[in-house]
């Protein structure tokens, strides 16, 4: 490894304890910390320079370092090959490589004219310093709001089965300020994110003109560097309070270093304080938090003589934009495209949708009070949420098709008074047919089909066979279709009382039916 270089400031103490103090050069490498052969090195290199002391006026540093350590304008014979760093540098962004892999390859190549590894991987450490160079942002007052989950959360016990269960915490911070939010929620679902945004601002007392969040997939869908695809129900969110979301590039922290700053002193100055502490709800954890939160706000900085309470009044609130006049209303959000029967699931219930869009896609918003269905972007439903029964049907009679709304206006009664048309035989078979379901709809079909039977033999044909069938005691559709197909209806009418033509004589050695009682 090549000596070190000596200051140029201490190189001129040097000349001055050597020439003009007269002192050995252990004596001058005791006073300026040195050692002796360091001392004889930088003397040699002055005689070697042509130098004379004292030294001219007019000699700035620059100019001595540069006749004490000339460049070399060709590398000396024998010295070791300098790798190309650019190369290493690159090679080192592939996966699984090492800087130890691309020496061994290195000195490969070179053999004994290469570098050791331990001065391979300083020169390069030298040559990469510049490229991790870190821009100091300086951010305005009211522009940004930061966001995340912090690693660590909030433990609640259930008092009944000691089950221990982490909470996760929520964290935000202003980027001018660092006044920071923050408070446990049950679970990282898009419903508590959002919840948590709103508090966020009530909180703040107002709306930054962005929101930075990581790329959570309960705000944003598609992360992408260059046009990242958000949640709907976030940029409707963002829609509501009139301010921008703008997510963090993917593994990129810096991004949002204010909010990653937040979170390290909240699980230091919070969650660690809190370590001894049992809790059984998330309430009690929340209020535990919010005493915590006020005075991790209220402390001093370490480089400012003020808070970041006193920051936040002092900048960001007088900035800070205007609360709506109410809070953003979550709401659930699918894209289903609607099946045949033209209803969308929504809740584990059933909504209506206009027939014509059947096979097409939907979008299908769910807030507290209300189902909306909309179709390139034009709203085609809407219907009041039902906490009733799952799974049942909600339907708006517009939405079906004339077919199934002519089917839905058929009742008992006006099958019955259609067959009264033909005569009373026709109504009364069809009659016997609605009762023998358990549900009349199941005898509609073939109540139509004795309909069609009329249309096709005539009303007087089609009384007489149902007064044959209901007499045969086989009021159906398949027995007046027999009987009009055979001809049977124009036979004479069959035996009235058949119980009374097949009676068994009496006699005295046929039991009767008080025998049997």
């Amino acid at each position: 490894m090549p000596q070190e270089r000596v200051s140029v400031r201490k190189i001129r103490e040097m000349l001055r304890l050597h020439y003009g103090e007269k002192l050995s050069n252990r004596q001058v490498g005791t006073s300026v910390g040195k050692s002796p052969s360091v001392v004889h090195d930088c003397l040699a290199r002055f005689k070697a320079s042509g130098l004379a002391w004292p030294l001219d006026a007019a000699l700035n540093d620059a100019a001595l370092e540069r006749r004490l350590y000339p460049p070399s304008v060709a590398r000396i014979a024998g010295a070791p090959t300098p790798p190309d760093f650019a190369c290493v540098h690159k090679e080192l962004s592939r996966k699984h490589m090492t800087l130890a892999l691309l020496w061994r390859e290195y000195r490969d190549a070179l053999g004994e004219a290469g570098y050791q590894y331990s001065r391979f991987c300083e020169l390069y450490r030298e040559w990469a310093k510049p490229l991790g160079a870190v821009l100091r942002r300086t951010h305005k007052a009211g522009d940004k709001a930061f966001v995340d989950w912090s690693g660590d959360g909030v433990e609640i016990v259930d008092r009944e089965t000691g089950e221990v269960r982490e909470a996760p915490l929520f964290v935000a911070a202003l980027g001018a300020s660092g006044y920071a939010f923050a408070k446990a929620a049950p679970s990282r679902e898009s419903e508590h994110w959002i919840r948590l945004h709103c508090e966020m601002l009530e909180h703040f007392g107002g709306v930054t003109a962005a929101v930075v969040p990581d790329n959570e997939k309960t705000g944003v869908t598609s992360p992408c560097r260059y046009d990242p695809d958000l949640n709907p129900v976030y940029a409707a969110w963002a829609e509501h309070y009139d301010t921008t979301v703008l997510p963090a590039r993917a593994g990129k922290p810096r991004d949002k270093a204010v909010v990653e700053n937040a979170v390290l002193n909240v699980q230091r100055w919070i969650l660690a304080r809190l370590r001894n502490h049992t809790f059984f709800t998330l309430e009690q954890a929340n209020a535990e938090i919010a005493r915590l939160l006020i005075e991790y706000n209220g402390r001093k900085l370490q480089k400012l003589d003020a808070t970041r309470c006193d920051l936040f009044e002092e900048l960001d609130k007088p900035v800070l934009k205007p609360l709506p006049a109410r809070r953003f209303e979550h709401f659930g959000w699918s894209t289903p495209k609607l099946p045949i029967h033209y209803h969308v699931v929504a809740d584990e219930r059933y909504y209506s949708a206009p027939y014509t869009l059947i096979g097409k896609h939907v979008e299908v918003r769910t807030s507290g009070s209300t189902v909306e269905i909309f179709h390139d972007g034009r709203r085609v439903a809407a219907h009041a949420r039902s906490y009733g029964k799952r799974w049942d049907w909600h339907t708006l009679p517009e939405h079906r098709p004339p077919s199934h709304r002519a089917y839905l206006e058929w009742t008992p009664e006006r099958f019955v008074r259609w067959a009264s048309k033909a005569g009373p035989k026709a109504a009364e078979l069809v009659e016997r047919i609605l009762a023998a379901h358990g549900h009349p709809e199941r005898g509609y079909n073939a109540c139509l089909g004795v309909m069609r039977l009329g249309k096709q033999y005539g009303e007087a044909r089609l009384e007489a066979a149902c007064d044959r069938a209901v007499s045969m005691r086989s009021p159906s559709y398949k027995t007046v279709q027999s009987i009009l197909k055979s001809g049977a209806d124009h036979l004479p009418p069959p035996m009235r009382d058949r119980q009374q033509s097949l009676a068994l004589p009496r006699h005295e050695n046929i039991r009767g039916p008080e025998y049997y009682r």
